[in-house]
């Protein structure tokens, strides 16, 4: 099949510093066991789903052309998702928050390219191609969902992390690779689970992007939709987890309405989740999505959006009152009164003006960082952004005039203007000046050997969000996870198995019937007793041949699998079960 992945229109769009994430698919790689895997998995899913599904799923399988019977090709999944408006990447395992949210923003699905192993064949807390492509695929053909999940990821991606919240994800992606790892030692994965509970133990107020992150774990992962009394399921964790769907359904799992509550409720991957949170409809989650972006920093601005910039340590921006954004990372502010009057990045910055960057103002330029007065002159009510050309000859506010602007909050700027930008309405929102001097109190903050001063103009701090607000003003391409997911070394013994299983897919789909199923069998059999999927499949092929001696030899056989592996039994029970009733229909 072909791996491509530049089907899609939309991946065109898509800026440098997200494409850095995106990898080939590589689908030769995918054995006969992860084929076997994905079918009995699809196969058990879709089964049970049409009865507690949202029935977008079943209409959005048939719509992004996911297959019951083969993993699903990147390249056949953008040629189908184009026609909804979407597409899909193929990434290793999880990748930064941010950059997950901002990909939905552009209407880009991202999958975890690997499939889980056939031990973790109910759950795995690595994200997987069953997860997000048997997942998250689906529910997106249905519109309301599908503006849910891209307004959703336009908001998340402007939510500001904390410090702490990237050493948690770097924690969660080394527990779910080693988990997911053939022969990880115990002891190793009880150590990664033990610096995650005490992370968590220990992360403080949850920020932004942990509070975005409990709503889209709660909706996206794990939502269920329709009555309280009798929900259906539409979140992608539970439509690709065999266990969990069923599980959900109980009584054990208590429902709870759908509120913006479900941002301080969080969870655990590694565990079944206790509660679930049911939503009327899929309006219903755009609205408590938008009553959770009005408590942000990027709707709220002011004196916490600024303590939250710098709290996280990592390039934000901010908003004035003007329009003009600063975009660096914010290592101080001043404040009097509850506000901002003097805000300062260390390192680079960049000026911009809606999404733009200044000319003349990118990281070159700021390279030492950048500070700014903000708010109101003393003692004039008229705010200089609202000054009309006649009020600002007045104030002396003027090309070549030495000025001294004296600010509410006790910030004195002492210079000659050398000029001024305007925005679109004709405000001015910078100002240039020389021989200039910053003083708050004793205290210096810029002095006239250092060059050229330039002042942000803005009466307040309208918003604050992560990340630039130009993307083009930084290299933002620098993205070298920690570490890959692990690939299991094949051994002879597995080699030979996946042939096995080879076998049996090509006698299924007709390309070789030459094949003796019952020397599959035996080989099987005599060199892997304790394989039970493969027995599940010859189990189907001898049923629909009408076998009966042979479906019963293999029947005789899975009860030693089950009593030598009593933890495989309902699923081999599962199987059976599946196959019986679709030759009863």
């Amino acid at each position: 099949m072909n791996t491509a992945y530049t089907s899609n229109p939309l991946l065109d769009k898509l800026p440098a510093h997200l494409k850095q994430f995106i990898k080939p698919q590589n689908y030769d790689d995918y054995s006969p066991i992860n084929q076997a895997v994905w079918r009995y998995v699809m196969r058990k899913n879709v089964d049970y789903l049409s009865k507690v599904a949202h029935e977008s799923y079943l209409d959005g399988l048939k719509q992004t052309g996911i297959s019951i019977d083969h993993i699903p090709s990147m390249y056949g999944m953008n040629r189908i998702l184009k026609e909804i408006g979407w597409a899909a990447v193929a990434v290793d395992g999880f990748i930064p928050p941010n950059a997950f949210m901002e990909f939905q923003a552009y209407n880009v699905l991202v999958i975890a390219s690997d499939i889980r192993q056939l031990e973790h064949i109910e759950y795995t807390p690595a994200p997987d191609i069953i997860h997000e492509g048997a997942g998250h695929a689906p529910i997106i053909a249905n519109p309301e969902y599908a503006e849910y999940l891209r307004r959703f990821g336009e908001i998340g991606a402007k939510a500001i992390s904390s410090a702490k919240d990237y050493e948690m994800y770097e924690a969660i992606r080394h527990l779910s690779i080693i988990k997911e790892a053939e022969g990880t030692p115990q002891e190793e994965i009880e150590a990664a689970e033990k610096r995650v509970d005490y992370l968590q133990d220990h992360m403080g107020a949850p920020s932004e992007m942990a509070l975005i992150r409990n709503l889209h774990w709660w909706t996206v992962e794990y939502g269920l939709i329709g009555e309280l009394e009798d929900p259906k399921i539409y979140g992608a964790g539970l439509l690709s987890s065999i266990g969990e769907s069923a599980w959900c359904m109980t009584d054990q799992v208590k429902k709870l309405p759908y509120t913006i509550e479900a941002a301080y409720q969080g969870f655990d991957i590694t565990k079944p989740q206790p509660q679930l949170y049911v939503t009327p409809d899929f309006a219903h989650l755009s609205l408590v999505l938008e009553e959770f972006a009005n408590t942000m920093a990027l709707r709220k601005g002011g004196l916490s959006g600024l303590q939250k910039l710098i709290k996280s340590e990592a390039l934000g921006t901010i908003e004035l009152s003007t329009g003009i954004q600063v975009s660096g990372i914010f290592t101080n502010v001043i404040e009097h009164d509850g506000k901002p009057v003097y805000v300062q990045t260390s390192g680079k910055t960049a000026l911009a003006y809606r999404e733009k960057e200044l000319v003349g103002h990118g990281t070159n330029y700021h390279r030492e960082g950048f500070g700014s007065p903000i708010g109101k002159l003393k003692g004039i009510n008229l705010a200089i952004e609202d000054m009309s050309p006649r009020d600002l000859k007045a104030y002396k506010i003027y090309e070549e005039q030495r000025v001294t602007f004296e600010f509410e909050g006790g910030i004195k700027v002492e210079g000659v203007i050398i000029t001024g930008k305007r925005n679109l309405q004709g405000k001015i929102i910078l100002i240039s000046l020389k021989d200039c001097t910053v003083t708050y109190g004793d205290t210096v903050l810029f002095k006239p050997e250092w060059g050229v001063y330039d002042m942000a103009i803005g009466k307040e701090v309208t918003s604050a969000f992560s990340g630039p607000a130009d993307v083009n003003s930084f290299d933002l391409i620098t993205h070298v996870p920690s570490e890959k997911t692990i690939k299991s070394k094949k051994s002879p013994k597995r080699i030979a198995l996946e042939s096995l299983y080879q076998q049996v897919r090509e006698y299924r789909e007709g390309k070789n019937r030459t094949i003796s199923r019952h020397k599959v069998f035996e080989e099987l059999v005599a060199h892997y007793p304790n394989d039970w999927l493969l027995s599940v499949e010859l189990y189907e092929l001898a049923r629909n041949s009408h076998n009966d001696e042979f479906a019963q030899e293999i029947l005789d056989h899975l009860e030693t699998v089950k009593l030598n592996r009593p933890q495989v039994g309902h699923l081999i029970d599962g199987g059976i079960s599946l196959i019986n009733s679709e030759l009863i229909h």
